[in-house]
């Protein structure tokens, strides 16, 4: 089985999930699907974690450098101030050299962050920015910056109320004026979770605390936030709502400039979707936004969709997974979806596949503009396992990391980086 990524309620949550979701995969079929089989694509594994100074263990996905080169996180790995490590920034050159920027952990109290889960921002001076799930000020986490040459500055250390705490997986997103925003899991006024704000000097504001399922409101917003030009936010909550009754199945929601929280939908399960989960939403010139949920859709539990949110509101599947015996095309797709020029949709999921895995391991997919879905990798614990998302360059070539899986064929491999090229 998975291993736990890191002690601590946030951990519980995700590793219950995926506990959940692959024991219904094993057990879950019905009839047959649009999946299509695999085109002629190449996957080539660019690196192996081990889990020791390297790091290891990814829950995050990649950001891409204009040379080519890649750069990560690990939960694991890294100064062994902490169990199994504390973890990494690494560096994955074009030549697969990993290099680590960064060990979190310098100290044994953490002030400096520990368990980076998140994706990175890259700016245009080659600076980093992320987060941590602990460490800092009150073990709670911390927004950091690492600049080229390594130094690292903690720029906000989470203190859990009001200003939230665990920001998990929720990676940040910085506007031209150098403003970060971004999500916590848990914390707030009411502990389920916040929107906050980050200027320049490193001033926390907290947009919306949010309320949870009793108020009507989302709970535990796990995924980023894309903006408008506008100046509004838009994100998901993996809980709450008034759809599925209690705890909720999770929402859409808007946050304008001023913090006023507008819920656009609240999911219901089937056949809609339900607990959207990692993935930012992608947000189009028509102001569309388009995103996955982990769970729900016409086929049921374990399931999962792509969906698209129309700017008035109206919801559309455009794809329900694990709809054919043995889930071959993949489910619960935890992580986002990138789009090509052609409108073409590119994602993980962490469970389903043809890999002969035991239980699954996961796949990467493509769904095309009319809806067919063609599976264009399925995992199988050699190549790694449970992947978070893509990241697609110029070319059309896509590159991610696995949770577990690797050259073991192990669940207790570190996972890898991968990288599948075109046609």
């Amino acid at each position: 089985m998975l291993k736990a990524e890191y002690e601590g309620p946030v951990s519980r949550l995700c590793w219950g999930s995926i506990r959940m979701a692959l024991a219904l995969v094993v057990v879950f079929s019905m009839a047959s699907t649009t999946a299509q089989p695999a085109q002629a694509q190449t996957f080539t594994v660019l690196y192996n974690f081990t889990g020791g100074t390297d790091g290891g263990g990814n829950d995050a996905s990649l950001v891409r450098d204009r040379e080519g080169n890649l750069y990560g996180t690990t939960v694991h790995g890294g100064n062994n101030a902490c169990p199994n490590g504390c973890g990494v920034v690494f560096k994955l050159n074009k030549q697969n050299k990993e290099t680590v920027l960064y060990a979190f952990c310098k100290h044994r109290s953490c002030i400096d962050g520990a368990y980076p889960a998140s994706t990175l921002v890259l700016d245009a001076s080659g600076n980093l920015y992320g987060t941590t799930n602990g460490g800092g000020s009150s073990n709670l986490g911390t927004v950091f910056k690492l600049s080229k040459n390594g130094k690292e500055t903690v720029l906000h250390s989470f203190n859990g109320f009001p200003d939230g705490e665990f920001p998990t997986y929720a990676g940040l997103l910085m506007d031209a004026s150098g403003t970060f925003y971004g999500t916590t899991q848990y914390g707030g006024a009411a502990g389920f979770g916040v929107a906050y704000k980050l200027d320049k000097a490193g001033k926390e504001t907290v947009l919306h605390s949010f309320a949870g399922y009793a108020a009507s409101d989302g709970q535990y917003p796990i995924s980023g936030l894309v903006k408008d030009a506008s100046g509004n936010l838009y994100g998901t909550t993996e809980q709450g709502g008034t759809g599925c009754g209690s705890p909720g199945c999770g929402t859409v929601y808007k946050l304008s400039k001023t913090g006023n929280e507008t819920i656009l939908y609240n999911f219901t399960g089937t056949p809609d979707g339900a607990f959207p989960y990692l993935g930012t939403l992608l947000l189009d010139k028509s102001g569309n936004l388009y995103g996955t949920t982990q769970s729900g859709g016409k086929n049921g539990t374990p399931g999962g969709t792509v969906f698209e949110l129309s700017k008035g509101g109206q919801e559309t599947v455009l794809y329900s997974f694990c709809s054919q015996s043995g889930c071959s095309d993949g489910a619960s797709p935890y992580g986002g979806v990138v789009i090509d020029g052609s409108g073409n949709f590119y994602g993980t999921t962490i469970a389903g596949g043809m890999g002969g895995c035991n239980p699954t391991c996961g796949t990467v997919f493509e769904l095309s503009k009319n809806g067919t879905e063609t599976v264009l990798h399925s995992f199988d614990l050699s190549d790694g396992a449970v992947p978070y998302g893509v990241i697609r360059d110029a070319q059309g070539n896509l590159y991610g990391t696995t949770n577990s899986g690797g050259s073991h064929g192990t669940y207790n491999d570190y996972g890898v980086v991968f990288e599948i090229t075109t046609k």
